[in-house]
């Protein structure tokens, strides 16, 4: 028999103890083993199956409504949480949902969530969408996944998605039905269908449909590409999402019946497949963190009360946590089962990752993944000496490679070590493609081969260090930011005549959008109102410019796009420049940005005026104001 998965967590796997990978001979021997015969789930709801089966009377989720350390989890257990996953299923099956039909699902971060994501995959196919997200956004990404069966958050006080949805639902011709979930069915409208009423009666013991998922079948889609942007829907088998949930276990500690703090959303792959799957399938319990997840004022409050209570054995989050993270003191709670910290999602700053292993004593893992790749392709491993500010080692059965494109987005070559290229990546983790054809125009270096559209370098260890994006995308905080949509509002203005968005560095979200405008000659436009025309047209607040710059002329390109580098390093200069500005009364002090072969950009920080003796003072000093920025920067003395 094969052994299941979480045969991973317990040391067997066909026989054999989980080598270290402290070596790349190690790993390639380990992969002597086709993958196939690793795991024997075909699908999400055979390995959610197989946790369950494991302890069905320990906890699955804990759901703290506060994310208070002291307040009474609502517990659903593993032979509770499987049973409502599969009267999911039926529910959806019994309204007309087959393997090729989509069940969205717009909710925050309550137990329902859960079980209706993994029950939608084990009916059809689930597309979690990011409720925050504008009505005419929304409409894009249903009409996109032709969704058939919609679940959302009822009329809840605080909250906007029951009125979103009752703008939209008309000009979703497709939708033959709405759950609510939660909310006074007072409230809803006459007829309208609560999800939880509608599931009580379903069957909890088998699939009423006697589906027989398949490991190519279609799982989700997740959309991707930026909000502010034309949604891609990205296409996941079940084998995507369970080679995910696999190499998780086997790559990160655990142990049996191990909890996680859990506070990203459920329409993040990170949060659905390197969390939540991963954690459900080797028994484990997840400690949701409020609806709201780590935006909950009390998860970072708390967090090491929480960690005391709960015990996990891995702290993971986006970079913004960890930074938030970094500033409270642990004081005299108990974290010692903590084994690492995890992050994603964007870069994790060496000073960051400095300060949290300095406090909790544990090593920063920095992990390396997308969408495309059912999330998480790359990691620190623990085997290996932890290089922070680098992505770490392709996992198991999964590979990267650094090549050089043309103009035309087509493969040139492979990069040599050390040199600067984009990041390709080929896996079991790896999709298939768009939903949209049009989409995957240059996704694919070659076939299996997905283009990250990020820049990076590997070293002569084998270490991914990732230098920069050759997309657009603006990463705030681990979310995506298109700025072409806020390209497109800029223009909308009469006075606008070039206009671009960069990301500009900040300390704690990795980047902030800043917006270049070229006014048209003759026109005066001021700062303010364009700013203004900005914020009444752009659909989602995390995409409006921090600020706006005029300038004469907008860098082009020789064949006149705008050249966006020029922009970004102009734009770092500016925010590494003002940081620095409190030191101008003890040195002269000038900032340059250039492109540098090993780190993709270097701030260059010149200082004059500065005795000898004195040196190590404000080298100390330019050092603790620009460490937590992610690019890094050097000194030089004149």
């Amino acid at each position: 028999m094969k052994p299941s998965i979480r045969a991973v967590a317990l040391d067997r796997l066909v026989g054999q103890t989980v080598p270290s990978f402290t070596t790349d001979d190690e790993v390639r021997a380990f992969e002597a083993v086709p993958f196939a015969q690793r795991i024997d789930a075909r699908s999400t709801f055979e390995a959610l199956a197989i946790g369950a089966a494991l302890d069905p009377g320990s906890p699955a989720i804990r759901f703290l409504p506060n994310a208070d350390a002291d307040e009474a989890p609502v517990t659903l257990s593993h032979r509770d949480f499987l049973a409502r996953v599969i009267q999911s299923a039926n529910l959806f099956h019994s309204l007309g949902v087959g393997p090729g039909d989509v069940v969205s699902l717009l909710l925050p971060l309550v137990p329902q969530s859960f079980y209706a994501l993994f029950g939608a995959e084990a009916a059809g196919i689930a597309n979690p969408v990011n409720p925050m997200l504008e009505p005419h956004q929304l409409v894009e990404i249903l009409q996109a996944a032709d969704t058939r069966v919609l679940v959302a958050l009822g009329p809840v006080p605080g909250t906007d998605i029951h009125r979103k949805v009752e703008q939209i639902r008309e000009r979703l011709p497709g939708l033959r039905t709405i759950l609510w979930v939660g909310g006074d069915p007072a409230q809803r409208e006459q007829g309208a269908l609560g999800f939880d009423e509608q599931l009580a009666p379903m069957p909890a013991d088998h699939l009423a449909s006697q589906r027989q998922i398949g490991a190519t079948d279609i799982a989700a889609y997740f959309h991707t590409g930026g909000t502010t942007g034309t949604p891609k829907l990205v296409r996941h088998t079940h084998a995507n999402q369970v080679y995910q949930a696999w190499a998780m276990n086997l790559m990160l500690p655990s142990r049996g019946n191990d909890t996680l703090l859990f506070g990203l959303p459920l329409f993040h792959v990170g949060g659905a497949l390197t969390q939540a799957l991963a954690t459900l399938t080797h028994g484990g319990s997840l400690v949701v963190l409020s609806p709201a997840g780590w935006r909950h004022p009390n998860a970072v409050r708390q967090l090491w009360r929480l960690v005391q209570r709960y015990r996990p054995t891995t702290f993971s989050a986006v970079p913004t946590v960890l930074t938030a993270a970094a500033s409270v003191p642990v004081g005299d709670c108990d974290v010692s089962s903590l084994q690492a910290s995890a992050g994603g999602g964007s870069a994790i700053p060496v000073a960051v990752g400095k300060a949290l292993e300095k406090q909790l004593g544990r090593p920063v893992l920095e992990v390396y993944g997308m969408t495309e790749t059912a999330s998480v392709h790359t990691l620190a491993f623990l085997g290996r000496p932890v290089r922070l500010g680098s992505a770490g080692h392709p996992l198991p059965y999964s590979r990267v490679r650094i090549v050089r494109l043309d103009g035309e987005g087509q493969l040139v070559g492979d990069c040599a070590s050390g040199e600067i290229g984009v990041v390709a990546m080929h896996g079991p983790g790896v999709f298939a493609g768009y939903l949209d054809e049009r989409h995957n125009a240059g996704a694919f270096i070659e076939p299996g081969w997905v283009n990250s559209g990020d820049l990076g370098r590997l070293d002569d260890q084998g270490y991914l260090w990732i230098t920069g994006r050759a997309k657009d995308l603006i990463i705030r905080g681990g979310h995506n930011i298109d700025p072409a949509g806020v390209e497109e509002v800029l223009y909308q203005h009469p006075a606008v005549a070039l206009a671009a968005v960069v990301g500009q560095p900040d300390a704690y979200a990795g980047e902030l959008p800043l917006a270049y405008v070229q006014r048209k000659p003759g026109l005066d436009t001021g700062r303010d109102e364009l700013l203004a025309h900005v914020r009444a047209h752009t659909p989602e607040r995390a995409a409006v410019p921090v600020d706006l710059l005029f300038v004469d002329e907008i860098p082009l390109t020789g064949v006149g796009k705008v050249f966006k580098p020029e922009l970004r390093r102009d734009a770092a200069q500016r925010v590494f420049a003002a940081t620095l500005a409190p030191l101008s009364e003890r040195a002269t002090i000038s900032v340059e940005v250039g492109s540098h072969g090993t780190h993709g950009s270097l701030a260059t920080v010149s200082v004059g005026d500065v005795a000898i003796e004195r040196r190590d003072e404000i080298a100390r000093a330019i050092s603790s104001l620009l460490d937590p920025f992610v690019m890094p920067h050097r000194i030089a003395w004149r």
